[in-house]
């Protein structure tokens, strides 16, 4: 049975009348940029994170840019990311003239590894961006006091973790602010790019509001200089008919989740978010949600260890028509433009690169498609 790594069009087609209906407002409104559908969506967004402002923005990628520039983060600082995850984190360090420094993540997680975050810490460090992969919470109880100590900016890459939790708190919300993308496979994915700052701080959330609209204030007269950051009113009204839906998807990826663990965990040699190290003898590694902290399951993502055996397994769900996907192939301190900053083996994140393979894992997702995932799997081991 086919079963594709995500449909956007089932998810979108349940709701075609309550979108053609948004289309339709903005349409007749004539107010394209910015105006009320911005704003309301803004509320919406910071009323469902218990945050005081939530500030709408072009990209996810645009979103971590203008707080590092909020933040006046620039040449001479460093900033400390993951070397595991997707290139917007660490490139909008780079735009800004800033140095990204690259921290090994821990095994089980996937997200930083605070002790590995400690010892890059420098006099120059301005910064922390934990990103709180595949939809799971950095370990912010630790990273949180880290920065404090030194005092450090937090800027929350909670791209794939909108509506997860760390304890009560949603991720995004902790430290200085949190940013997010709506990227159509994102959890709550929109009709092309989009993306949102969240912050409690007023002077910070002003400043961004400034930036994403070149720095004018008023119209024509430019104190910084910023960018168009805005997002469109169209996107904000569209976003709005499937916000209210955000939780029901995430509960629909948690239930798969489950299935996999109850389906996967039987398989024998398979293993459920144990490092290698102390299980070597695992033939499959599945992802486990880390005590305190709510899985939103953005990505299902697999570990595969051996030589070869991730990209085996992967051609063996292609053969039979199930969708996968790698993220990612080579850790951002191995990519080319980046090789230059000369840093050292960081062994988890390489790792992590040719052992990770994510699953479908999307909210639509049927029980016969997630039984023909298991089962293919299944004789892959067998």
């Amino acid at each position: 049975m086919p079963v594709p790594l995500l449909d956007l069009n089932r998810q979108n087609g349940q709701l075609h009348g309550e979108l053609m209906a948004a289309c339709e407002r903005v349409l007749r409104s004539g107010h394209f940029i910015q105006g009320t559908e911005v704003e309301a969506f803004e509320s919406d967004c910071a009323r469902f994170l218990g945050v005081k402002h939530a500030i709408a923005v072009s990209s996810g990628t645009d979103a971590i840019l203008v707080a590092l520039m909020a933040l006046d983060i620039g040449p001479g600082d460093e900033v400390i990311c993951p070397a595991f995850t997707f290139f917007a984190t660490a490139g909008c360090v780079a735009r800004v003239g800033a140095t990204p420094v690259f921290a090994d993540v821990d095994p089980r997680s996937f997200n930083l590894d605070a002790a590995d975050v400690a010892r890059r810490i420098t006099s120059r460090t301005k910064a922390l961006i934990p990103v709180h992969l595949f939809g799971q919470t950095a370990d912010m109880d630790a990273l949180l006091p880290l920065a404090r100590a030194h005092k450090l900016a937090v800027i929350e890459d909670a791209a794939q973790a909108l509506g997860a939790r760390h304890g009560r708190h949603f991720a995004g919300t902790l430290g200085d602010c949190g940013t997010y993308s709506f990227f159509p496979s994102k959890n709550l994915g929109g009709f092309g790019d989009g993306g949102l700052v969240a912050t409690n701080r007023d002077d910070l959330a002003e400043r961004i509001r400034l930036l994403r609209t070149h720095g004018a204030k008023p119209k024509y007269y430019h104190a910084v200089i910023g960018g168009n950051f805005r997002l469109d009113a169209l996107q904000c009204a569209l976003l709005r008919v499937k916000l209210p839906h955000l939780p029901a998807y995430c509960a629909a990826r948690q239930a798969h989740a489950t299935a996999y663990h109850q389906a996967l965990g039987a398989l024998p040699g398979v293993a459920i978010g144990t490092d290698r190290e102390s299980l070597p003898n695992a033939r499959l590694v599945l992802p486990a949600a880390s005590p305190g902290h709510t899985h939103i399951w953005n990505q299902f993502t697999l570990r595969v260890p051996g030589s070869g055996r991730r990209d085996a397994l992967r051609q063996h769900l292609t053969q039979a028509g199930i969708g996968t996907e790698i993220y990612y192939p080579l850790p951002l301190h191995r990519q080319q433009c980046f090789v230059h900053l000369g840093q050292e083996n960081l062994p988890v994140a390489e790792r992590l690169a040719i052992e990770a393979v994510s699953l479908p894992v999307f909210p639509e997702l049927t029980s016969a498609e997630h039984t023909a995932v298991v089962k293919t799997i299944a004789a892959f081991l067998a």
